[in-house]
């Protein structure tokens, strides 16, 4: 038994010290609710940078590194802060990736993360409003602002001829801002929007929505709204009346499970989502492809982003003090440096810790503007045969 005793005691040492090596990173994303077939795929993409750089064994001199998820829900603040709130003083997670979207992003960072001084980087929470919020320098987002998708939205529909446009959108920050900005936009290049009406999400019917929208004319619907939730209800009201038959889909109407549902019906629409043709995006999709996961999705590549500028950002820091390592996103993010991108997060981590810089292109090619601002790209899409395809990218 005395024997026993050192090599149980050794056993028990080596054990608590594996523990206090593992870094917890938030995975805070809305994997139910509306976005809830875009989250799916992001938050692989997140988990893909994560497990990157823990299996590189090059991370703050070994350190594994883990991602623990919670529910934002996407549109339950309560549910949201609840979630961020566990992740932080259950869980201990020293940075949280997320959250999905604008609403949550607000209540998690005014309730949550000031007060506890933790890093948070959205891959996808686009409100303008989240552009000058008080942060104290905790938030960062990889996805540009609407006020930039708007920009994006009114050239596309000025160059594509179009006169007029009704516009729906969800009833939250993100929706209201959203419309706001396209508004803006398309009125400024001449186009008219006749009507403007909000929607709640979760209703069974939207038809009274659409008559008050159609009774205004159009030539397309604008619908700033969730794929899985009252956009998708707006969509399949305007088809059922006969109200509108082409539609702009935002960034929060784009992905598979819309075309999936519609199909064909809904050919001639156009999509805009945050995008580039970069060298980075491209090593990204085929980084998926190995992984089982689409890295060129919306908002997959901000997700890998978020999480690996998060994780670069400490290991520059040489430290998992959310009050250290903040000062460092911008300067892992831009230039000067040597160019980094997906897949080569541990050649990364070993110029930091040799003391040299680096700019994170990523998938995205991330450049951090402003008060951690990306600067951004977008992707034109239309629906065709049923199915997205890539126009051009802005």
């Amino acid at each position: 038994m005395k024997r026993l005793l050192p090599l149980l005691c050794a056993a028990v040492f080596s054990t608590a010290a594996h523990a206090q090596e593992e870094v917890k990173v938030g995975m805070l994303q809305g994997f139910t609710g509306p976005t809830e077939s875009l989250v799916k795929p992001m938050a692989l993409g997140g988990e893909a940078a994560i497990q990157e750089i823990s299996d590189s064994g090059l991370f703050l001199g070994g350190k594994k590194v883990v991602s623990v998820r919670g529910d934002s829900t996407c549109i339950d603040a309560s549910a949201a802060t609840a979630a961020a709130d566990r992740l932080i003083t259950s869980e201990g997670v020293v940075g949280i990736v997320g959250a999905t979207c604008s609403g949550a992003t607000t209540a998690v960072l005014n309730n949550i993360v000031r007060p506890n001084g933790i890093v948070m980087i959205s891959p996808s929470a686009t409100s303008p409003a989240l552009s000058t919020i008080e942060d104290d320098g905790l938030f960062f987002r990889t996805a540009p602002s609407d006020a930039r998708q708007g920009e994006i939205i009114g050239k596309i529909l000025s160059s594509k001829g179009v006169k007029s446009a009704a516009l729906t959108y969800t009833n939250n920050d993100y929706g209201k801002g959203l419309a706001d900005a396209i508004q803006a936009a398309f009125e400024k290049t001449g186009g008219q929007i006749t009507a403007v009406a909000a929607h709640e999400d979760g209703k069974a019917d939207y038809s009274a929505e659409v008559a008050t929208l159609a009774s205004a004319g159009g030539e397309l619907l604008i619908v700033a709204g969730y794929l899985d939730q009252g956009g998708k209800g707006m969509i399949q009201a305007a088809l059922d009346t006969g109200a509108f038959d082409t539609f702009l889909l935002p960034d929060g109407m784009v992905g598979e499970s819309l075309t999936e549902n519609f199909g064909d019906a809904i050919d001639g629409s156009i999509g805009t989502n945050p995008g580039t043709d970069s060298p980075g995006a491209k090593m990204l999709a085929e980084l998926g492809g190995k992984k089982g996961f689409k890295g060129d999705d919306p908002y997959v590549p901000e997700a890998y982003d978020a999480a690996a500028v998060l994780l670069l950002a400490m290991q520059s820091a040489g430290s998992t003090d959310s009050a250290v390592y903040k000062d460092h996103v911008e300067k892992v993010a831009n230039a000067p440096g040597e160019k980094i991108y997906p897949g080569e997060l541990a050649k990364a981590l070993k110029i930091l810790a040799d003391g040299g810089d680096i700019d994170y292109v990523g998938g995205t090619a991330l450049e951090l503007i402003g008060p951690g601002e990306s600067a951004g790209s977008f992707r034109e899409t239309i629906i065709e045969g049923g199915a997205w395809k890539t126009v051009s990218y802005h």
